[in-house]
């Protein structure tokens, strides 16, 4: 039996991936982040990837945060637009 490749297929394998990848991210307290090194771009990309996900286990755990406090600024937020706009699909380009 060969299964259809239809789209809602696709989205439902493409959903249980990117579920399991998010269950890996490691949640670090908020004392400890504030005292080690500040996230950067890769970890911007990373939670930009993750931020839905993150937004709604956020919504019911509260040692779960969406966005890193202990961030170096501009390229951390610059990754974490990237990862948001890619996952997402933020180019348009249906808009044709």
């Amino acid at each position: 039996m060969k299964l259809k490749q239809t789209p809602v297929f696709v989205s439902v394998v493409a959903l249980a991936l990117f579920l399991s990848i998010s269950g890996c991210a490691p949640v670090t307290p908020i004392d400890q982040c504030v005292t080690d090194v500040p996230f950067g771009f890769w970890y911007g990309l990373l939670h930009g990837f993750i931020s839905p996900f993150t937004f709604i286990i956020s919504l019911f755990r509260e040692d779960v945060a969406m966005y890193a406090v202990n961030n170096n600024g501009t390229w951390y937020n610059f990754g974490f637009l990237l990862g948001a706009m890619i996952l997402f699909g933020g180019g348009g380009n249906r808009a044709r």
